[in-house]
């Protein structure tokens, strides 16, 4: 019950205004206890999904489940989070605590530093990946560690999906188990191919360092891994000198500069013409690490309109960043 309880503060937070969190809060005690009677008697079933579509920054297919739901997903959560996150590489970002795309891209830049701009990267991609999970093997890869069968069995209740094979896209629980279920490649890269600069950001990553024969070879390799090992596919590759940099976790990286992606850059114009304050700020907060910063800058500056919610010190920081970065570039030429 305190687990629960635990967990149902953490999905109540950012939705306390949503009508759904409203109506279990309404009734706490007797929906939690519900829950954990349901849970303990092997009763308890997953609400019909609410199923959408998102079109940025490609179609997907949401599938956003119920509160109560959302609060057995929290409590699982915490038990799993633990026991999984220490078998995992420390060049794994994604959906993790102290990691994500900003710290992606960092160790992305020190990786193309510390190799010849003559050298390679490998960069790969899995196709179609959430929806060719095999449900069966990411049974395994849990009960490898989890031995509490209802625990299992409850947990692969959010796996649950239409088609034969996939999870859904949507429920907080899909992000560990895309940790889990990509940690073998992970794990045979570095240990196998013995492969020293690599980074992962889900179905996305990188090998630095190679030379062109190594990369084909590798490649090679890893197809044949992921088809008889995870039932997976590569869906595009790319080979190319360090000196041409890589396009990865929304960043254009080089060795001694970064840039925010085209499409981002476009978002921040449509957002400064219709002042969408939260994107501005969202995006500003995206680039300020990067010689993208100053464009944006100058953006807002040539722009009529006035950006209420960016305070003047904010403003300020980032107009001295930009002063620097503006002699940094003009050494660079």
């Amino acid at each position: 019950m305190e687990n629960l309880y635990e967990a149902y503060l953490n999905a109540r937070r950012g939705k306390r205004k949503k009508r759904a969190c409203f109506e279990f809060e309404t009734n706490l005690g007797a929906n939690l206890t519900a829950l954990y009677n349901e849970i303990h008697s092997d009763t308890y079933k997953l609400q019909p999904y609410h199923i959408f579509k998102v079109y940025e920054p490609k179609e997907r297919m949401i599938h956003a489940p119920a509160f109560r739901d959302i609060v057995v997903q929290h409590a699982i959560y915490k038990v799993i989070y633990p026991i999984f996150n220490n078998t995992f590489i420390s060049t794994s970002f994604a959906c993790r605590k102290g990691f994500g795309t900003h710290k992606a891209s960092i160790y992305t830049q020190k990786a193309l530093r510390r190799y010849s701009e003559d050298l390679y990267t490998l960069k790969l991609d899995v196709k179609k990946f959430f929806y060719s999970i095999d449900r069966n093997i990411l049974k395994s890869l849990l009960e490898k560690k989890i031995k509490d069968k209802k625990f299992i069995n409850i947990t692969m209740l959010f796996t649950d999906y239409e088609d034969a094979s996939g999870i859904p896209i949507g429920n907080l629980l899909s992000q560990i188990f895309a940790l889990i279920y990509l940690n073998p490649i992970d794990q045979y890269i570095k240990r196998v191919l013995k492969v020293k600069d690599y980074v992962r950001y889900v179905d996305d990553f990188i090998l630095f360092g190679l030379t062109r024969d190594k990369c084909i070879e590798y490649k090679e390799k890893i197809e044949i891994f992921l088809k008889e090992n995870l039932h997976l596919e590569l869906s595009k590759f790319s080979i190319q000198k360090i000196k041409r940099g890589v396009n990865f976790v929304g960043y254009r990286t080089w060795q001694n500069y970064r840039l925010i992606r085209k499409h981002s850059l476009y978002k921040f114009k449509k957002s400064l013409r219709k002042q969408k304050n939260e994107a501005i700020m969202s995006l500003l907060g995206h680039s300020k690490n990067t010689l993208s910063i100053y464009h944006l800058i100058n953006l807002i500056k040539e722009d009529k309109y006035e950006i209420i919610s960016l305070p003047t010190n904010l403003r300020q920081a980032y107009e001295n960043r930009c002063k620097l970065t503006r002699e940094c570039n003009n050494t660079l030429v």
